[in-house]
């Protein structure tokens, strides 16, 4: 994939996450949200994706690619309840995210 085309596809999955978040993430559904982007994108893609949303807010500090790993990381290695899932899911899903099966 070229830079270019790496570029569009961040910005589609980021235009996705606009339309099921029109008034932006809310704090509760980021664990899950990072779980669900993790089964479809890679780390580094999910990196960008996040850089590009803490990009647009008005952040008086700004956070690092490297703070955004840590964070996925440790994101990660709690897994949110099947609710949580369901409900981002479901809300990613009404704007048409592929999502992918369940994983073991």
């Amino acid at each position: 994939m070229t830079d270019q085309q790496q570029a569009n596809f961040i910005e589609s999955v980021v235009d996705w996450l606009h339309e099921g978040y029109p008034d932006g993430v809310p704090p509760k559904d980021y664990y899950p949200l990072l779980a669900l982007l993790k089964r479809s994108l890679s780390e580094d893609e999910v990196i960008k994706v996040a850089s590009s949303l803490l990009r647009e807010g008005n952040y008086p500090n700004p956070v690092t690619p490297e703070q955004i790993h840590r964070a996925i990381i440790e994101v990660t290695a709690k897994q949110p309840s099947r609710d949580e899932m369901h409900q981002i899911a479901a809300r990613l899903a009404s704007v048409g995210w592929p999502l992918a099966g369940p994983t073991n």
